[in-house]
């Protein structure tokens, strides 16, 4: 990726996706317990029982409190709700969660009401080797009854599908002395059940004929967020609390039925850099947790 930033497509003639720079909307969510039993069923280490009512959620756990409950005919052909409402009609049809950054103020909890309020702060197209790409940035707040309980920035890139799929280079995993070097195993299962908690009808997670022979790739797609979650609960299980800061970006795709391992490597008193591999021993998702002592 070069970095020069030009003039932005356009799904429709007389479109300017920057004019959707600026955009606010605001929507309130719940974690109640029953969710929470599914979430913790999918997601948490087996040594952990499942927060009850008004009980401190996990990190990361709101990303679950507000699901895209649009009707089937808004929905676009790949299982995601159809652009250019809140965020712009971007004119590219493969789209991934490229990267986040969190920091933590407060605790939520199971049950409580959740207000987010996301402002679109970034929309820009990039040329690479592999063609146009277009990154929309969005700052999300997070409040609970205790007030800002997490500040977020999300980054989404759309790219168009190539007649063939170019995998990134690969990035080796972590080496020398690991604090955590732990293997999760990643079926169609648990990408169904994770698609499920999420409301995510993305058909690149659980349709492997719309992935293989519409998108390209090799196999069903691992959520991003999936990595980051279960790279988070090895961090808080690590330091005995959840991380004061989070950021994590995907660096390769990875599929289904393999053997994922979760790696992290002290660096400093209280931090962490982590990553995700698969099979291969190639970086799937990169991240970072940080504690103030």
């Amino acid at each position: 990726m070069d970095g020069s930033q030009t003039s932005l497509p356009v799904a429709d003639p007389g479109v300017d996706l920057s004019d959707w720079v600026g955009r606010s909307e605001t929507v309130t969510g719940c974690v109640p317990h029953g969710v929470a039993t599914t979430i913790h069923a999918t997601l948490a280490r087996p040594e952990l029982t499942c927060p009850g009512p008004g009980e401190v959620l996990p990190a990361l756990w709101h990303w679950y409190a507000f699901p895209p409950a649009v009707g089937m005919d808004a929905l676009a052909e790949d299982g995601h709700p159809k652009l250019g409402d809140f965020l712009p009609p971007v004119p590219y049809e493969r789209r991934m969660w490229a990267s986040g950054s969190l920091s933590f103020h407060a605790d939520l909890r199971v049950g409580e009401e959740i207000e987010k309020t996301s402002t679109i702060t970034r929309v820009d197209e990039k040329h690479g080797s592999s063609g146009g790409m277009v990154f929309v940035e969005l700052a999300h707040e997070v409040r609970g009854a205790a007030g800002l309980a997490i500040r977020e920035t999300q980054t989404i890139v759309y790219l168009p599908i190539a007649p063939q799929f170019t995998p990134p280079p690969k990035k080796p995993g972590l080496t020398g002395d690991l604090v955590v070097d732990r293997f999760h195993p990643v079926s169609t299962a648990l990408l169904f059940r994770y698609s499920a908690i999420t409301f995510n009808a993305h058909r690149i997670h659980y349709d492997l004929p719309y992935a293989q022979q519409i998108e390209h790739y090799p196999g069903l797609v691992v959520h991003g967020p999936l990595q980051a979650n279960l790279l988070m609960a090895e961090a808080t299980a690590w330091k005995g609390r959840r991380p004061d800061r989070f950021r994590f970006r995907g660096v390769h795709p990875m599929f289904h039925d393999s053997d994922m391992r979760l790696c992290a490597k002290q660096v400093g008193a209280a931090c962490l850099e982590m990553c995700t591999t698969a099979d291969g021993g190639h970086r799937g998702m990169t991240a970072t947790a940080d504690w103030e002592d």
